[in-house]
């Protein structure tokens, strides 16, 4: 096979493998409303529920990351597909809160497959064409729209115990098929006597850290709300889960497969001409998904007069899908950043930046549930993510686009 065949053969089964282990990552938002019903838990707890696998997919990223450059993408990926296999299958026994976030450790280490596949996909490309490669790749996040449209269907035809089930077999079938259909190339491992530690000198880099920040937002925002949608349908609502779910979906596919469309405009226009404005849209509609249900009263000469603001259904659905959209570009052009500023230690750096991504998707479910225990505003979850596109928003302005020569040749030009 040519190497432009194994390329393509490389991206195409990385990148359906991904899209399986979103899936299984992502299976606790959906699943876990009957669980949540079973075990009468609370929002908070129920955040937890659903978060618990995102935090081992985000903390064994950068180990991942750094063994991908070291050992190769292909048989780590592989080996990391195969231990979640029992993992997920056992999350069928388990009926107690406690087994559920156990089980959940281990079926979150799926969630880490972005830090293997992000170089091993990257590195098989020309630099200008890696934004579009890894946008292909990361189309994967779609796997959180794909367990939208199976779970649903299978918790009511059978029981929310038959998903993790079939999520099991196939997983296995998937290992089987990237194993089969994967390639090695030995140019792509960091030499074997460099040192984890000289890998993980680029965390001193300020930039390391801005690109943490994006990504929590863009990415762990994508999590988060993939994760929670389906119950904020349901309770805000009033829908079924099928329905809820497929409306979710409307945020979940376009935040995943237009990630290949973000990796082209980043190639194309520049990683920053894409943040800045995803951060912008994401800005806005945000602000718009902040606004509760509200009912108010006003005095007029004709007596009192009551109105309501608030977003409908089909108004919602319409700004996540914007939002979904946005998300998507954003995830793509922050490893267009990485890919461009560190094209030697792409693993090392993506597996960091994954982390915080992922630590965002944990952690934001968890406090959206506490806001909504504590407020009672389900639309609490919109206004914390809106504080955190602010940080963003104002850290991108102070170190890309303010310009500090306030003094430059067009002020010499009105002096004269």
């Amino acid at each position: 096979m040519s190497r432009q065949g194994q390329a393509l053969s490389v991206l195409i089964v990385s990148t359906l493998a991904f899209t399986v282990c979103f899936m299984v990552w992502m299976m606790f938002g959906v699943i876990g409303i009957p669980i949540k019903k079973q075990l009468g838990l609370n929002a908070t707890e129920f955040g937890l529920l659903t978060a618990t696998p995102v935090l081992t997919g985000s903390l064994i990223r950068v180990p991942l990351g750094i063994w991908t450059d070291k050992y190769g993408g292909r048989i780590v990926m592989a080996v990391l597909m195969a231990l979640t296999v029992p993992a997920i299958w056992l999350m069928a026994y388990a009926t107690q809160y406690w087994h559920f976030l156990a089980i959940g450790l281990f079926v979150g280490l799926a969630g880490g497959s972005f830090s293997v596949g992000t170089p091993y996909v990257a590195r098989w490309f020309p630099k200008n064409r890696q934004g579009f490669a890894m946008g292909v790749y990361g189309a994967g996040n779609s796997g959180a729209a794909v367990n939208k449209f199976i779970a649903p269907a299978l918790v009511v035809a059978f029981g929310w115990t038959m998903v993790p089930q079939v999520y099991a077999a196939v997983m296995l079938g998937t290992v089987i098929l990237f194993w089969m259909f994967s390639h090695s190339d030995p140019a792509h491992l960091v030499p074997s006597n460099t040192k984890f530690s000289e890998q993980l000198k680029a965390l001193k880099d300020p930039r390391v850290l801005k690109y943490c920040q994006y990504y929590s937002i863009v990415f762990g925002g994508y999590v988060a709300l993939s994760l929670w949608m389906v119950q904020y349908y349901v309770g805000e609502y009033g829908l079924d889960i099928r329905a809820a779910a497929l409306l979710a979906a409307c945020f979940s596919l376009p935040g995943g497969v237009l990630r290949a469309i973000g990796g082209w405009l980043s190639d194309k226009y520049g990683a920053h001409s894409v943040t800045w404005w995803v951060m912008w849209v994401s800005w806005i509609c945000l602000f718009l998904l902040s606004y509760p249900q509200t009912d108010f009263t006003i005095q007029t000469v004709n007596g009192t007069s009551t109105f309501h603001i608030g977003l409908n259904v089909y108004a919602f659905t319409f700004l996540m899908a914007i939002l979904g959209v946005a998300f998507a570009f954003g995830k793509a052009s922050v490893f267009k950043y990485i890919s461009d500023d560190y094209p030697s230690n792409i693993g090392t750096i993506s597996g960091i930046v994954g982390l915080a991504g992922g630590l965002g998707g944990f952690v934001l479910p968890i406090m959206f549930g506490a806001l909504m225990d504590l407020t009672g505003v389900r639309s609490s979850a919109f206004m914390l993510m809106y504080g955190v596109v602010w940080v963003s928003l104002i850290w991108m302005y102070w170190t890309e686009v303010r310009k500090t020569e306030v003094i430059g040749p067009r002020s010499q030009a009105f002096a004269r």
